[in-house]
C-alpha cells in the first residue's frame, strides 16, 4: 500500500508560505465573528449524522491526551486505533491502493491522542471531498472513529473535527485579504503582508484550539514558516555580505526542531546533488560518457541509462532543428504568399520532426528564438 500523501512536504516545498497562508482550506466560505454549526461549514450541506447518532457533543476544547509534533519520539503507550487502510473498495477512487494518513488513537484511559496524526487523519478523508459528498466524508470519519475508539476518545475527536473545520472556515478570510494594488509589486510590502498573514493566521489558532491542539497540529508547519519568513528577510537585506547571510541563515536552520533540520539537510544535500549532476551533463563530451559520469558518481544504472537516452533524443533533436531553421529562412526569403507559406511550413516540420513531441520541442524553439 502506499500513502497519499508525503507527510511534512507541507512544509518543505518552495510554496510553504502559501500554504501556510491559506491554511489549507478547501471551500469558499465568508468570514465570519462566530463558529457556525458543523452542517453549515461544508459547502452548506446536512452532516449532521457525523454525531447525532452517538451523542456527541461539540466541545470548545476537548479533554485529550496532546502530544509533541514529533514523530520520532519513544513509542505511546496506544490502547486502540483506527485501521490503517480502508481495504481494497474505498469509499472514493482517489483513495485506492493507498493507506490512511495518519490515525485516531486512544490512550490506555480512553482518552484521545492528539498529535500530528490526528490532522493527517482528518485532511486524508477531507480532500476526498469534491469526489463524494461532505456528508459521506464526515460520516466515514465518525464511522472509524466510534467503532474503532472509546467512547470518549470518539467524541473528542469529532469535537476536534469540528473545531477543525471551523478554523478552515476562517483561514479562508486570512488567504483573500485584499492588497494593495499600489503595492503590491513592492518586495518590501510583499514581506509585510506575509508576515501579517502568518501571524493572523497563528492568532486564529490560538483562538480556536487548545494550546496543547494547536501545538501538535500546526507546532512544526510554524516553526518552518518561521524560518521561511527569517530566510526572506536576510535575504532582501542589502547590508549584509554573502558569508553574514550564509551565516544567519544557518542559525536560523538550527532553531528548527530536530526533524525539521534533518529534513532541511537532506533538502539542501539533494539541491546540491542534482547542480552537480546538472554541472556533468553539462560538460560531458556525449551523452554515453555523461551517463558513465553519473554512474561515476552513484547515480543506479536504470536512471543514468534513462539520462543518456534522454540526452541522445536532445542531441538529435538539435542537428534536426538546425537543418529545420535553415530551411524556414530560405522559404520566408522565397516570397511565398502567406496561406502558401504556412502550408510549407508545417511540410517541413513534418519532414524534419518525425513525433509529436519533437514537433512541439521545435515549435517552442522557434517561438523562443522570435
Amino acid at each position: 500500500m502506499r500513502h497519499r500523501q508525503l507527510r511534512y512536504r507541507r512544509w518543505l516545498a518552495a510554496t510553504a508560505l502559501s500554504a501556510i497562508m491559506a491554511g489549507g482550506a478547501m471551500w469558499l466560505y465568508p468570514a465570519s465573528n462566530e463558529p457556525t454549526p458543523l452542517t453549515d461549514r461544508v459547502q452548506g450541506n446536512t452532516v449532521g449524522a457525523a454525531t447525532q447518532d452517538t451523542g456527541l457533543k461539540q466541545q470548545t476544547k476537548p479533554d485529550a491526551v496532546a502530544l509533541p509534533d514529533d514523530r520520532n519520539m519513544e513509542p505511546l503507550n496506544i490502547a486502540s486505533n483506527t485501521p490503517a487502510s480502508l481495504g481494497p473498495d474505498p469509499f472514493a477512487a482517489s483513495l485506492e491502493g493507498t493507506d490512511i494518513d495518519g490515525a485516531l488513537k486512544a490512550d490506555a484511559n480512553g482518552e484521545l491522542i492528539v498529535d500530528i496524526e490526528t490532522r493527517d487523519f482528518f485532511d486524508y478523508f477531507l480532500n476526498a471531498v469534491g469526489e463524494v459528498s461532505p456528508e459521506e466524508v464526515l460520516e466515514r470519519i465518525r464511522t472509524l472513529a466510534v467503532t474503532s475508539l472509546p467512547a470518549p476518545a470518539a467524541e473528542q475527536a469529532m469535537a476536534l473535527l469540528d473545531q477543525y473545520l471551523h478554523y478552515k472556515q476562517q483561514a479562508m478570510a486570512v488567504e483573500s485579504t485584499p492588497l494593495d494594488s499600489a503595492r503590491q509589486n513592492d518586495p518590501a510590502y510583499q514581506q509585510e503582508m506575509l508576515h501579517k498573514a502568518f501571524n493572523d493566521l497563528k492568532q486564529l489558532r490560538q483562538t480556536i484550539f487548545s494550546p496543547e491542539a494547536h501545538r501538535a497540529f500546526f507546532g512544526l508547519e510554524e516553526a518552518y514558516g518561521e524560518y521561511t519568513l527569517a530566510t526572506l528577510e536576510i535575504a532582501r537585506r542589502t547590508d549584509l555580505s554573502s558569508e553574514a547571510k550564509t551565516s544567519l541563515v544557518a542559525w536560523h536552520r538550527n532553531q528548527l526542531p530536530e526533524q525539521l533540520q534533518r529534513t532541511e539537510r537532506h533538502l539542501m544535500e539533494s539541491n546540491q546533488e542534482s547542480l552537480q549532476r546538472t554541472e556533468i551533463m553539462e560538460a560531458a563530451d556525449s551523452p554515453e560518457s555523461a551517463g558513465q559520469k553519473l554512474m561515476d558518481q552513484g547515480m543506479s544504472r536504470e536512471a543514468a541509462t534513462s539520462v543518456t537516452a534522454y540526452l541522445q533524443e536532445q542531441k538529435q533533436f538539435e542537428a534536426r532543428y538546425e537543418h529545420y531553421r535553415k530551411a524556414i529562412a530560405q522559404l520566408r526569403d522565397s516570397g511565398l504568399a502567406e496561406p502558401d507559406l504556412a502550408a510549407q511550413q508545417a511540410q517541413l516540420l513534418n519532414r524534419h520532426f518525425p513525433d509529436s513531441k519533437q514537433q512541439t520541442w521545435a515549435r517552442l524553439k522557434m517561438l523562443g528564438s522570435n
